[in-house]
């Protein structure tokens, strides 16, 4: 049986961003949008984060295309692997810059703007 270990290098860009960046913060930072007793079980905000900081990173700005990427591209799963639908991405994706939260790292990986070096 092949396993993801021996499918993706253990030097692969989101194998070293998984060992050394923790992406808890995003629990806390979305906390007040989630009701706790009310409603289905949210989905994990560290795995739709997760997705959408990959697709930052990758330059896949469509919902639909991210999903269909990690679908395929196996080393994506290093990160999560959890696959969400298109339709809840762009949920996440309108709500979260709706709600403005001030947390800048997942401003700027919502909003799909780069970095400034100034």
């Amino acid at each position: 049986m092949v396993t993801l270990e021996q499918l993706v290098p253990k030097d692969h860009l989101l194998r070293l961003l998984d060992q050394h960046i923790r992406f808890d913060f995003t629990r806390e930072a979305t906390q007040h949008l989630y009701c706790e007793n009310n409603g289905r079980p949210a989905i994990d905000p560290v795995v739709l984060f997760k997705m959408l900081f990959i697709g930052y990173l990758f330059g896949i700005r469509s919902e639909r295309r991210l999903v269909k990427e990690f679908q395929v591209n196996v080393a994506y799963r290093c990160l999560t692997d959890k696959v969400r639908d298109a339709s809840t991405l762009s949920r996440t994706v309108v709500a979260g810059l709706s709600a403005r939260t001030s947390n800048s790292a997942s401003s700027m990986a919502l909003s799909s703007k780069p970095l400034s070096t100034s």
